[in-house]
């Protein structure tokens, strides 16, 4: 018997079905295993076993601790007695790749490449023989092409924090506004126990108009103290059939734990790889993981996962989104009352200045009266003696005098050059205009309120003097 087999040997595809045998074998003789199929390269580059006639014969040579040989022909990897039904599957799915028998004509080679592509897109039937069903191809078949990994946070909620999430079938703005009823509901069929409290810890909206509510439940004792039920506890509780089909009553599709994995239960995920996914490409998205400490890498497998993962990134956007514009109104708001507080206070700062210049008047004319028919003291006549001093200087023509009457000569100068300059014409810009005049209008309105206050404040002088005056002629009569 003579076998042919092609040059353009494709080492990754054989690597690849290698890895499927070992990992569907029975195989108990060694902890090493070297696998040597015989195959040729179709036009997808997919392994092709080698058949005669219409059976299928697989050639493996396996190396025992013994160091002896042992060629092993129709079984696989174990002898065909007790061959189980996953070795019957693995031979039924490598029939259906490489030597189907449903037509035993040309056109069955025709039927092997339309499964190698079903394999490779992961899903369809292989048909391969008249007498037994076709083989299921599903998106965990490590031939399956379209996969990749991601990374998902990892939880960091405690076993004893009692949290469990349930998935509704409803819209976030309908849970919070039905949320009460929720509670009640839940406590029913937690059993009504009045020892028990049900609270929710959060909700959160998810794609296709569903809702995440994570719910805690708190046991209160006799004596009077209160805890948590351990999520755990919680989550069995809730996945018995009868509670389950109350819950489904309520919308809730969906329950998990959300509980931290323990150091050995992180380390066990982290060694094996999920069921269909290459060791090589779960090893390199471990040292890829852009955080290990708080990432862990999960299996993308077909598109339909690839879409749910991209609508909860699109979710998740939203809400930042919507969190982020919620920051920047409650900015702008707060950036609108500092404006406001600013002007109030240089408001208020000007009322001060106003009312502390009338208090000085009220003061001063208050001590005239208080000094009138007193001789001047000490402190007076030294403060007036500084005040002569300050007069002098400032009567002095090389002092400040002279540069006021620089300052007037220039200012003179100045409006003396606008006059000239006013007899030629100019074109004045519309917008410099309507900024000229709104800026007169601020001023006028500025010297109108001025004037008001100075106004105010006479009045209130002729009030005083008036008060005072009273008060003079009440003394003076009282002395007579």
């Amino acid at each position: 018997m003579k076998h042919q087999v092609n040059s353009s040997f494709n080492f990754n595809g054989f690597r690849s079905f290698k890895r499927f045998l070992i990992a569907h074998s029975n195989q108990t003789y060694c902890s090493s295993v070297c696998v040597c199929v015989c195959v040729c390269v179709s036009v997808f580059n997919f392994p092709t076993l080698i058949t005669q006639g219409s059976q299928f014969l697989l050639y493996t040579t396996v190396i025992n601790t013994n160091n002896s040989l042992c060629l092993l022909a129709g079984g696989l990897f174990g002898q065909q007695a007790q061959a189980p039904a996953q070795s019957n599957q693995l031979i039924n799915t490598a029939s259906a790749l490489s030597a189907p028998t449903l037509l035993n004509d040309e056109r069955d080679a025709i039927l092997a490449k339309w499964n190698q592509l079903q394999a490779f897109w992961g899903t369809g039937k292989g048909y391969f023989n008249n007498s037994i069903p076709p083989v299921d191809f599903t998106q965990e078949n490590p031939f399956c092409r379209f996969k990749a990994v991601g990374y998902s946070c990892i939880p960091s909620s405690k076993d004893e924090d009692g949290l469990v999430a349930l998935a509704l079938n409803k819209k976030e703005a309908d849970v919070r506004s039905q949320q009460q009823h929720l509670v009640e509901s839940l406590h029913k069929v937690l059993g009504g126990n009045p020892t028990l409290t049900v609270n929710v810890e959060g909700v959160k909206a998810l794609p296709d108009d569903q809702t995440e509510v994570i719910i805690y439940v708190v046991e209160r004792s006799p004596n009077g103290t209160s805890k948590r039920v351990p999520a755990t506890t919680l989550f069995n509780y809730v996945e018995q059939t009868n509670v389950k089909g109350q819950l489904q009553q309520l919308g809730v599709t969906m329950s998990v734990t959300r509980t931290s994995l323990s150091p050995a239960q992180l380390k066990q995920l982290l060694q094996n790889p999920p069921a269909g996914v290459d060791p090589i490409i779960w090893e390199q998205a471990k040292v890829d993981n852009p955080e290990p400490e708080r990432l862990i890498p999960v299996p993308m497998v077909g598109f339909k996962e690839l879409l749910r993962r991209l609508k909860i990134q699109e979710q998740m956007t939203k809400q930042h989104q919507t969190r982020l514009d919620i920051i920047s109104n409650d900015i702008s708001e707060l950036q609108k009352n500092q404006a406001t507080t600013v002007a109030k206070i240089a408001q208020y700062k000007r009322k001060l200045m106003d009312l502390s210049h009338r208090v000085l008047q009220v003061l001063i004319r208050q001590e005239i009266q208080r000094k009138s028919g007193y001789a001047i003291q000490v402190d007076e006549e030294h403060l007036r003696v500084q005040l002569d001093m300050i007069q002098s200087e400032l009567n002095a023509p090389t002092q400040f005098k002279g540069r006021l009457n620089e300052l007037m000569s220039q200012i003179r100068m100045q409006n003396h050059y606008g006059a000239v300059r006013a007899e030629e014409k100019y074109i004045v810009d519309t917008d410099l205009l309507r900024e000229i005049k709104q800026h007169l209008k601020q001023q006028q309105e500025g010297l109108s309120h001025l004037i008001s206050v100075i106004k105010d404040d006479m009045e209130d002088i002729k009030i005083i003097e008036q008060g005072l005056h009273d008060s003079v002629h009440v003394r003076a009569g009282k002395l007579s």
